[in-house]
């Protein structure tokens, strides 16, 4: 595995700098090497220096950040750091690993950045199990207690799954199914190319998003929230579809 990923800032913001210095210090694993203010002025060094990483803001001076993405060659790995959500989908048009919303915690940062560190060099189990994902027969009906009785629901009929406290409501076009049950156990059951987990209290079939925009995902309908946390996998999948 990669000792350190070097990584450059561009953000015009000095309190936006002096936190994201602080947050990379923090980290083992990252080694800062610039911070620009700009995008002109940081691409001279970038060109010469190929860092790993670049956290990058989206509203800069003399270029915005999304209109630099594509000049970049060669392109390291970029985070945004920006607090509008809106550019979320054109992020994800530009293969943006992560997204990052202003003011966003250490903790939220480190997931991050660990992330994009762990796929340098995943380790062999993890390789291992993604494998055993890929290769899961699809599912067509699962089996959930509700109430007194087990019930049997067909996965294609399934349109969203909402989190409520200890039960889960699972939301069809004919009836709301309320099953006491946590999301990871619920996961396990589902076949994992046809859904995916949007928000803490979220869970979606595939097809049956009707639209998205501004992080927001149109079912039948309901209106279901995409969240920081889950974004970035989630556009990752509907890239590789």
């Amino acid at each position: 595995m990669k000792d350190k990923l070097t990584c450059y800032i561009i953000e015009d913001e000095h309190l936006a700098q002096e936190i994201l210095e602080e947050y990379i210090r923090k980290v083992s694993f990252l080694e800062l090497k610039g911070t620009f203010v700009s995008p002109l002025e940081a691409a001279a060094h970038l060109a010469a220096d190929k860092p790993d990483l670049l956290f990058l803001d989206i509203n800069t001076p003399d270029l915005d950040g999304l209109s630099f993405i594509p000049m970049l060659n060669p392109k390291p790995l970029i985070i945004l750091t920006t607090a509008y959500d809106q550019y979320a989908l054109k992020a994800y048009d530009l293969e943006v690993k992560d997204y990052l919303l202003k003011p966003f915690t250490f903790e939220r940062f480190y997931k991050g950045v660990l992330r994009l560190y762990q796929e340098k060099s995943p380790p062999p189990a993890l390789e291992k199990k993604e494998e055993k994902a890929e290769a899961k027969p699809e599912q067509e009906y699962i089996f959930l207690k509700v109430g007194h009785r087990i019930q049997k629901v067909a996965t294609r009929d399934i349109l969203f799954v909402e989190g409520m406290k200890d039960y889960l409501r699972l939301h069809t076009r004919e009836e709301k199914i309320m099953t006491l049950l946590s999301f990871a156990k619920l996961e396990e059951l589902l076949p994992a190319q046809d859904f995916a987990r949007v928000h803490r209290s979220f869970l979606v079939a595939i097809d049956k998003i009707d639209h998205i925009e501004k992080n927001r995902i149109q079912i039948a309908d309901h209106l279901i929230p995409i969240s920081d946390t889950y974004a970035e996998g989630f556009y990752k999948m509907l890239k590789g579809l």
